[in-house]
């Protein structure tokens, strides 16, 4: 037996029961969550707007606020969403609150699995891995969710996965020329768009060694990111 992998696309969507989701959001929030635990975040909060963000630093002012909205810094935040300037931030120990346009919208939505996974391409084969490790040898449903509803970023990672969880092993040059090559990366080379950092699509379509997945955890107050040791 094989898993059913069915990937989707948007972040608002209503997903069929699964055993797994998998939100994935290259450019940049996940890309920016895995590099967020590289540099020693304990913790990442998920919040559905800016007002939730600075409601939770009310109740919690020891809390990081990270994120953007169409794509640039939030006026207040203590960081914006890109990955070059969080692989250089000291968070050790440190809880991240995180607000972005896609990823997280479609991590918010996709909840109603037993397990949720986030990823972006760095962190794809690790995610991969630990599917293939519990899943591997089952039909468990794993749905992949592209969280852009557009973009071919995430839609190329979403195939990579599958491909590793298939047995199929997509090349991961081709995943990296989909990343650059995208609509969504095009102001990040657009010398006329300084805001728009092109170090961050380096980070965004380097795949790094696996060494832990990013998994959604929810209570009743708060919808908290760890991540998992493989």
């Amino acid at each position: 037996m094989t898993p059913r992998v069915e990937i989707f696309r948007g972040n608002d969507l209503a997903l069929p029961d699964a055993e797994v989701n998998v939100v994935i959001d290259v450019v940049r929030a996940f890309t920016v969550a895995h590099y967020a635990f590289l540099r020693g975040a304990a913790e990442i909060l998920l919040v559905p707007d800016v007002a939730a963000a600075f409601a939770v630093r009310e109740e919690r002012p020891e809390v990081l606020l990270a994120g953007e909205v169409g794509g640039l810094p939030i006026e207040g935040f203590d960081l914006d969403n890109s990955p070059a300037r969080f692989a250089l931030a000291e968070l050790e120990g440190l809880t991240i609150v995180q607000k972005t346009t896609n990823g997280v919208k479609a991590a918010l939505h996709s909840l109603g699995a037993p397990a949720v996974l986030l990823t972006g391409f760095s962190n794809a084969e690790a995610t991969a891995h630990y599917l293939q490790a519990r899943y591997g040898g089952s039909d468990a449903r794993i749905n992949l969710v592209a969280s852009h509803p557009t973009g071919d970023e995430d839609f190329a990672c979403a195939e990579y996965i599958r491909s590793l969880l298939l047995g199929e092993a997509m090349d991961t040059d081709e995943v990296r020329r989909r990343i650059y090559g995208c609509e969504t990366v095009a102001k990040f080379l657009d010398p006329a768009r300084p805001d728009f950092n092109p170090e961050d699509i380096d980070y965004c379509a380097t795949s790094l060694p696996p060494a832990f997945v990013m998994a959604v955890r929810q209570d009743a107050r708060w919808t908290s990111v760890r991540k998992v040791t493989l």
